[in-house]
């Protein structure tokens, strides 16, 4: 069961290895990315961050959808973190299953909005977003478990 789809250019930090697998009870975290796969350095690091009694999985985006929609994921309580909304909307897209997408993180440019302390978005990515709400894939703000939902939509 799907409880959390984050996107976090970080991936796997302090907020979603104790915040996250604490406060939503998860046991499982899927970094669905397909730089990391390739990338040792990336492995070792996000190998390092993993929390005591949570298993880490890391797979190319294409695996992580098949696996999802595959039913091998389904027996644990999964929290899947993305680097970019480009790559969560290919797991929308991908997984019907995915109805929410918590956006943690995003990096910032010359030309990307500031909707919130942490997200700042580039013009493709405000469409991406406008595209998922409008599907009903919801597209919220919560920097950590405990924190209030804040819709992105009207903030952009």
């Amino acid at each position: 069961m799907i409880k959390l789809v984050r996107v976090d250019h970080r991936l796997l930090h302090g907020q979603v290895a104790v915040s996250w697998v604490n406060g939503i009870g998860a046991d499982c975290i899927l970094v669905a990315s397909d730089t990391v796969v390739n990338d040792p350095v990336w492995k070792t690091t996000l190998k390092l961050g993993k929390p005591a009694g949570c298993k880490l999985v890391m797979k190319n985006i294409a695996d992580s959808i098949t696996a999802i929609n595959s039913g091998v994921t389904d027996k644990y309580k999964l929290i899947v973190v993305v680097q970019t909304i480009a790559d969560a909307k290919r797991l929308a897209d991908g997984c019907p299953v995915i109805t929410s997408i918590n956006l943690g993180n995003t990096k910032e440019s010359a030309t990307t909005k500031q909707v919130s302390r942490q997200i700042f978005l580039e013009p493709d990515e405000i469409e991406m977003l406008r595209e998922l709400d409008a599907r009903g894939v919801e597209c919220e703000i919560r920097p950590m478990a405990a924190d209030t939902k804040t819709n992105v939509i009207p903030l952009l």
